[in-house]
């Protein structure tokens, strides 16, 4: 309840609850997102059985670069690979750079396909399952400005027969990694086999991946694959732009874009429709690329410049370029997902009933314990380089037995530290002497650190007798 006095150390059903939530705690990468450039740059994956069976789903036999088997290609043919097609008409504009992945997806490492040398990734229909430092790899790459092409197939498509699917992969992605799993996205994919069908674009003129550079979406195809089911109650951004005959709304989106953080994402059901008819030998492809009943090639390459930034309207930075969409940025920011995305000292993020939150059931409970005592709270996030609002706010409610108006006892510091945990701010400095009665918003001005990656951290430091409790609920970062 809030209002509680008693030391925290001497409830012993609170410290054996917190005891089991220090597990788990996880560190959030904090390397710096992709830098803006032109050409736009863009990442295949093919480290993921994406030749697997009849899948042929590279750009070209050449990697990491295709520019190796042609440097400058006139026709698709000019490179091998069910997807040349698509890397052929993005690299004949001049304004994009290809390369494929063929190991482990990072970010923030040395290697020359490390996902920081990119804005964009396409994961071509993956058929064996991310790490889990690939899975944060990826979503931090988003988070900070990254654009994320998911092509998935139908349930069942297991081609290299180790029980695992595009679809289960991709949602396995979406729920289980350590920088937020609480369906980031808005959407779910859905498992199904749906043989055939022709999903028509909604009406949206506006709409950059409808109506972008490389022209006019009215249809694509389904040759066996699935839908996904939208869900704007968990991310608002979420948006179906096609759909299987007879669906609308948040059922049976088969193409669908969203945001997360200062990211990109998109969602294809199949990739019957990324396929040029034409690979490796000995696979046996379709030419879904240039169906006449659809407009595939014209979805994958606006949806391409849209991931990538190359459009002044729709959803999240171009990695620290020349737009900024409004967003929250911090993960698991009510602390509902417990430790997720936060780092922080023993027994912080909290259920107990001993005190309140402010909204849901977890909250960030800080020191607390009559004694000397040391606890903290942090999370690593990129401020992107062309926002000019950057806020943080958070809920704070004070609760202490201190009894003195005049001194400052135990304090609570939120700070801003570089990658290397240089202390680079002190924000704001809370005390006893904040105690109140229920939570008060508290707002701290990060505009200076536009372009940066930054950690965020709340230190709570307790001096040897009568306790105070730093309790935190409802954070967020908010940039425009």
């Amino acid at each position: 309840m809030l209002g509680l006095t008693l030391p925290r150390h001497g409830l012993g059903a609170v410290l054996a609850g917190l005891g089991l939530l220090a597990a788990g705690v996880t560190v959030q990468a904090t390397a710096t997102p992709a830098a803006a450039a032109t050409p736009h740059r863009i990442l295949f994956d093919d480290g993921h059985a994406e030749e697997a069976g009849n899948a042929d789903w590279i750009v070209s036999t050449s990697k990491p670069d295709p520019l190796g088997q042609d440097s400058s290609p006139s026709a698709e043919t000019d490179w091998t690979g069910a997807l040349s097609s698509w890397g052929v008409a993005l690299q004949k504009t001049g304004d994009y750079s290809l390369k494929t992945a063929t190991s482990a997806l990072t970010y923030g490492g040395s290697s020359a396909t490390d996902l920081s040398n990119f804005d964009t990734l396409v994961l071509p229909e993956p058929n064996t399952l991310f790490t889990t430092a690939e899975k944060t790899a990826i979503m931090t790459f988003v988070k900070n400005g990254g654009g994320l092409f998911m092509i998935s197939d139908h349930t069942g498509a297991d081609r290299n027969n180790d029980a695992e699917d595009a679809v289960e992969i991709l949602n396995d992605l979406m729920t289980d990694n350590s920088v937020d799993s609480t369906d980031p996205f808005g959407f779910s994919i859905d498992s199904l086999s749906i043989s055939s069908d022709y999903p028509s674009a909604i009406s949206d003129s506006g709409n950059p991946v409808l109506h972008g550079s490389f022209g006019t979406v009215t249809k694509s195809l389904i040759a066996s694959g699935t839908t996904a089911t939208l869900k704007p109650a968990d991310n608002a951004n979420v948006k179906g732009l096609l759909y299987r005959t007879g669906y609308s709304g948040n059922t049976g989106a088969f193409f669908a874009t969203s945001t997360f953080g200062s990211g990109r994402v998109a969602f294809w059901g199949d990739s019957s429709p990324i396929d040029d008819g034409t690979g490796q030998s000995g696979n046996t492809l379709y030419d879904g690329w240039n169906d006449s009943g659809a407009t595939n090639a014209a979805l994958a390459l606006n949806a391409t410049e849209w991931l990538a930034g190359g459009s002044s309207s729709g959803g999240g930075d171009d990695g620290g370029g020349s737009t900024c969409a409004s967003a929250q940025l911090l993960g698991n920011s009510g602390f509902e997902s417990g430790s997720s995305t936060w780092t922080t000292s023993s027994g912080v993020i909290t259920n107990s009933t001993d005190e309140s939150a402010r909204t849901g059931s977890y909250y960030a409970w800080l020191d607390g314990y009559g004694s000397a005592h040391t606890d903290t709270l942090s999370q690593s996030v990129t401020v992107p380089a062309a926002c000019t609002t950057a806020t943080l706010s958070f809920y704070l409610h004070v609760d202490t037995a201190e009894t003195t108006t005049s001194t400052a006892y135990d304090t609570l510091k939120v700070q801003v530290l570089n990658s290397s945990g240089t202390v680079l701010s002190t924000l704001a400095t809370y005390s006893n002497l904040n105690a109140s009665s229920g939570y008060t918003q508290r707002s701290l001005n990060l505009a200076g650190y536009a372009g940066q990656t930054v950690t965020l951290k709340f230190t709570g430091t307790e001096g040897s007798t009568l306790q105070t409790s730093f309790v935190i609920d409802d954070t967020a970062l908010n940039v425009s």
